[in-house]
């Protein structure tokens, strides 16, 4: 059978300072968008009717910041519900989140990791149900970066991440730059840490750069161009599961359009290349949204 996206291709980070260079049109090799929905779901005025006009007419991915799956406080069931309204009122075609927490009393505007334990499994499981039974839709859940390993762990980071999409039925949102960061900072093999996962479970997918501190911890800022041990991953993952779709991140440093079109038009090339549109090799498992037809992507 083959397996179906919510959005095809290769897409690009939405971020305000773009908008200029795109008033004259979008380009071709953009398939879809993402946003970030905290920064834009309170937007009115001129720049919320600019946001409309292009969620008319191109394909979204929202990736949100700031739903705390792991966290310990209570969910924010009226934030949700906003967060429904906005996602239904501008038709975005997929919800991913990250797997990890950002709040306690009150957001932390940073995200934390999860205790690798059992119980903690069950414990964000059951979160991932509650929220996605409010917005009606799944929540792809994105592995995180971090930087301080959770105390108390009972299994690995590997473990965990598969435990908890099992535990969920959710699908992955697979992000390659956060897999070679925490294998450079937490010393483990990013190769097999990758093919490890269930791939069978992924419907989307980040590409990004990174930084590295004065300290030698290498930072997940989005602040640089791709480099190539990160698009060999990719290309791994695309060789190991199957082509996805597959989005460009770049959130500080912004250089001009074109030069990040060339990484766009890098993760056309690599899907080509490993044959899009043909059906990955562990296609059970099928994302719940259906593929949106008939979207200008141009």
């Amino acid at each position: 059978m083959m397996k179906t996206f919510a959005v095809n291709g290769a897409g690009l980070g939405l971020r305000r300072e773009l908008l200029p260079a795109l008033e004259s049109g979008v380009p071709g090799t953009i398939d879809f968008f993402e946003v970030s929905p905290e920064n834009w779901i309170d937007i009115g005025g001129r720049l919320g009717k600019i946001f409309r006009g292009y969620t008319e007419r191109h394909s979204f991915v929202a990736h949100g910041l700031s739903l705390s799956l792991g966290g310990p406080a209570p969910l924010d069931i009226a934030f949700l519900r906003r967060m429904k309204a906005f996602l239904d009122e501008h038709n975005f075609v997929l919800y991913t989140e990250h797997l990890s927490f950002c709040s306690d009393e009150g957001h932390h505007y940073d995200l934390y990791p999860i205790p690798f334990t059992g119980e903690a499994v069950r414990h964000v499981a059951g979160r991932i149900r509650l929220a996605q039974d409010i917005l009606e839709r799944p929540i792809a859940l994105e592995n995180a970066s971090y930087y301080v390993k959770p105390p108390l762990a009972e299994m690995d980071e590997l473990a965990f991440i598969n435990a908890v999409l099992t535990e969920a039925d959710c699908p992955l949102h697979l992000d390659v730059n956060n897999i070679y960061v925490n294998s450079l900072n937490h010393n483990y093999d990013a190769a097999a840490f990758l093919t490890g996962l269930c791939g069978e479970r992924i419907v989307y997918g980040h590409v990004a750069g990174h930084d590295l501190d004065k300290s030698g911890v290498i930072i997940d800022t989005h602040g640089q161009a791709a480099c190539d041990p990160v698009w060999q991953l990719l290309e791994l993952a695309y060789r190991t599961f199957g082509v996805f779709p597959t989005l460009l991140e770049r959130d500080f440093n912004i250089p001009p359009l074109a030069d990040l079109l060339v990484e766009v038009g890098h993760i056309a090339d690599l899907q080509r290349h490993h044959g899009y549109g043909i059906a990955p090799r562990a296609a059970g498992w099928l994302p719940l949204l259906p593929v949106q037809a008939g979207r200008e992507t141009a």
